[in-house]
């Protein structure tokens, strides 16, 4: 049996399931444990790392709220490792607007992973990203004689990390919808 570590580009991911999903499915829903046994198959999963950054709490309460409640579930999620970046806010050229871009997520995952290869903490590295940037860890980590996966939406992938991989898992509604928790109940608040 292998050891195997998913590694999650929380950003990418996020967007992914957005775009897959729209509005049809609570996210906050998703179960990260669920999906790494997914991932595993038939091998001994061992971790997970979910790589993000908080949002800022002054641009838009309710979303940090909602955001810092689901980084609390994976942070309580068996074998799961939350890993926060930093957001780092722009100005878009020529206008008066912002926009946010999370700063140190990629190296973070990067190094983990090759470090991971290094001290032997795995047979496979399943990478859950679309982002090519990637390609040069996963070079690295097959070179310590390690498989590498990669997971990635139909709207965010990179042919050449595709290409790169060990083996490529397209992320489609049929592997997806089994992840789901399904939500509580509302207790009814009838007075007796």
């Amino acid at each position: 049996m292998k050891k195997v570590v998913l590694f999650i580009d929380g950003n990418n991911f996020y967007f992914g399931l957005k775009k897959l999903y729209g509005d049809s499915r609570n996210l906050s829903l998703f179960n990260f444990k669920k999906f790494g046994e997914i991932m595993a198959g038939k091998n001994d999963l061992l971790r997970i790392f979910y790589y993000n950054a908080s949002l800022d709490f002054s641009d838009n309460q309710e979303k940090y709220w909602k955001q810092q409640k689901f980084f609390e579930r994976l942070k309580n999620t068996e074998k799961v490792k939350l890993i926060l970046c930093r957001l780092q806010k722009r100005k878009i050229k020529g206008a008066n607007q912002f926009h946010y871009v999370i700063k140190g997520d990629d190296i973070h995952l990067a190094v983990d992973m090759v470090k991971g290869a290094y001290e032997n903490a795995f047979d496979v590295a399943v990478l859950v990203s679309g982002d090519g940037d990637f390609v040069r860890a996963v070079e690295v980590v097959q070179e310590k004689g390690k498989s590498v996966e990669n997971a990635y939406f139909k709207s965010l992938f990179s042919w050449h990390l595709k290409q790169e991989c060990s083996k490529s898992i397209r992320l489609t509604t049929n592997i997806l919808d089994k992840c789901f928790d399904k939500p509580k109940p509302k207790k009814d608040l009838k007075t007796y």
